[in-house]
């Protein structure tokens, strides 16, 4: 589903701006084998964990490894990073069967959410950030980028750095088929600065405000850590799947069906809105929702499953981050949710309708004049996700007051 990025902005104010990134970046021969998925998509005791963990240079080393600053100056001393001092933004462009998306790295001015430059949608939680936080302190570098929407016309001018400028990377993702950036193909091109691409996308992006399309908990760490900058991508199209769930409720899915409108159909899919697809002992079942209210947040379908199935399974708010309960999937691993259910490692799994760009954005505009007004969490997922390892940003903080 491609959808763009965040709707007109009338408010007269300068908006967050954008600068180039220094830092170190993977050596061409090593790109293939120090790039991973991101830390948070990344399951423990997984064969994706193993296979990123037996990459002798993998970021997953200094994601979640450890001893991070040990495996930073390995690859270092190695030759696999190199040092660039250059300021220059990567326009980063991914292949995959039946998509294209092309945005850009940058370091994105770090500024409070009241200042309404940088606009999030989503809660987020301490232990994360307190991790991310010590993470950054450990390597002094930030390594994970923000994902972040804008309304800006950028694409021409990325377009154009695509088809004039050779690629510093071009690269196919091996993952042995172990996640959904399997087989994306992958090209970044440097844009330095004083180039007229590097001139316009900086004006571009200081004209509107960045919406947070994922990576809540890597700003609020940068935030948090007095960071003047942080490193980011920034695209003006995207696509969001859906973000399914598998539940173990505190009560059998078995003894409440009798309590439910359920019609049973041929398969576990992504249903239509306001409709939840239900897959429980090797059957797959509609239940549609009673009742739409008409507030931004009540409307979603993660918010209606929460009041209406929840409470009949036994559980509340509390237990939606707890891995004894629920665990989530992309809408591109049905087969894999419907593997751990048959497995027994839960209960039932639930597919959901897509968010939309418009439910998003009317959540992240109503959270402007109430910042407690977000979206639900694990509500949304943007794909395919960004790899990490293209750029370890050298990050500089706010001088004190």
């Amino acid at each position: 589903r491609q959808v763009h990025g965040a709707r007109t902005f009338s408010r007269c104010v300068r908006m967050a701006g954008i600068d180039g990134l220094i830092g170190f970046r993977p050596h061409p021969d090593f790109v293939s084998e120090i790039t991973a998925p991101p830390y948070d998509v990344i399951k423990p005791g997984t064969k994706l964990e193993e296979l990123l963990f037996s990459r002798q240079y993998s970021i997953t080393h200094v994601d979640l490894g450890a001893t991070p600053a040990e495996s930073m100056e390995k690859m270092i001393s190695s030759g696999a990073l190199v040092n660039d001092e250059e300021k220059a933004f990567y326009v980063y462009e991914q292949v995959w069967q039946g998509g294209r998306r092309v945005g850009f790295f940058a370091a994105t001015e770090v500024t409070e959410y009241k200042e309404a430059k940088i606009i999030r949608h989503e809660k987020t939680f301490d232990d994360k950030v307190k991790g991310r936080i010590a993470l950054t302190e450990a390597i002094n570098l930030t390594i994970g980028p923000i994902f972040l929407l804008t309304k800006s016309p950028i694409a021409p001018v990325l377009e154009s750095v695509v088809a004039s400028i050779p690629p510093l990377y071009d690269l196919e993702t091996d993952l042995k088929g172990l996640n959904d950036l399997h087989g994306i193909k992958s090209r970044v091109f440097r844009v330095p600065i004083g180039s007229s691409e590097y001139t316009e996308l900086q004006s571009l992006v200081g004209q509107n405000p960045l919406y947070i399309a994922d990576g809540h908990h890597r700003y609020h760490a940068a935030l948090k850590n007095n960071q003047t900058h942080v490193l980011s991508y920034i695209v003006e199209k995207a696509s969001i799947q859906a973000y399914n769930r598998v539940i173990n409720g505190t009560v059998s899915f078995s003894e409440i069906m009798s309590q439910l409108d359920l019609t049973e159909c041929d398969a576990l899919h992504t249903p239509a809105k306001h409709q939840f697809c239900i897959y429980h002992q090797g059957k797959s079942y509609l239940l549609q929702a009673k009742h739409v209210p008409s507030d931004v947040i009540g409307r979603l379908d993660c918010s209606i499953l929460e009041h209406e199935l929840y409470p009949v399974l036994g559980l509340d708010h509390s237990k939606i981050v707890d891995p004894n309960h629920f665990d989530y999937f992309a809408e591109s691993r049905m087969d894999d949710m419907k593997e751990v259910v048959d497995q027994g490692k839960y209960d039932i799994a639930v597919a959901l309708h897509p968010v939309s760009i418009d439910e998003l954005m009317s959540v992240a505009d109503a959270g402007l004049s109430n910042s407690e007004i977000v979206m639900p969490e694990k509500s949304t997922f943007f794909a395919p996700k960004i790899l990490s390892g293209l750029f370890f940003y050298k990050h500089s903080k706010k001088s004190s007051q």
